[in-house]
């Protein structure tokens, strides 16, 4: 099985005059491994929108972060799931934009399935969703993680106690 290498994060800034500049070029500040196989590299996160941009901005992300973004904020993060890997089923409250990079997919919901490829794109609205790798190699996507909130008719047919707060 080849082995993707972690991506590259390059990030911008300003400097005490205002002008452009790099800030950080590497590999990401923070990767986890869940149970299953997948590797979570933690690109970015807000806390809030609009998010603050000023002159200094501290790492935006933390080790132990929750899965989710946080009420008002986004993460950004690219997961590599390993042949074989299977998520439970989990549910955040959260607008997910989903790039299938490389490999194959499938995302599994209560009503079904679809396969997705290189170049696809999933639109993650709350469901109660899984992800299985049933190929021979890695699949990589990038997510984008919104922070969203459950209307009052989705709120009384999802307590909160099933929503995943975090999959380790």
């Amino acid at each position: 099985m080849r082995e993707l290498a972690p991506p590259r994060r390059v990030v911008t800034g300003h400097d005490s005059m205002g002008r452009g500049t790099f800030t950080a070029d590497g590999q990401p500040p923070f990767t986890r491994q869940l149970a299953d196989g997948a590797i979570f590299h933690e690109l970015w996160s807000t806390l809030t929108s609009p998010a603050p941009i000023g002159v200094v901005q501290p790492e935006a992300v933390r080790p132990g972060d929750p899965l989710p973004p946080p009420f008002g904020g986004s993460r950004l993060r690219v997961v590599d799931i390993p042949p074989g890997a299977e998520s439970p089923m989990h549910r955040t409250e959260s607008i997910d934009y989903g790039v299938v990079l490389e490999g194959w997919i499938v995302l599994r919901l209560d009503t079904g399935e679809v396969s997705l490829g290189p170049g696809d794109v999933v639109i993650q609205r709350g469901s109660d969703h899984a992800w299985e790798n049933r190929g021979a190699e890695p699949a990589r996507i990038l997510f984008v993680l919104l922070s969203g909130r459950f209307d009052d008719a989705m709120r009384a047919l999802v307590p909160s106690d099933g929503l995943t707060h975090d999959m380790e």
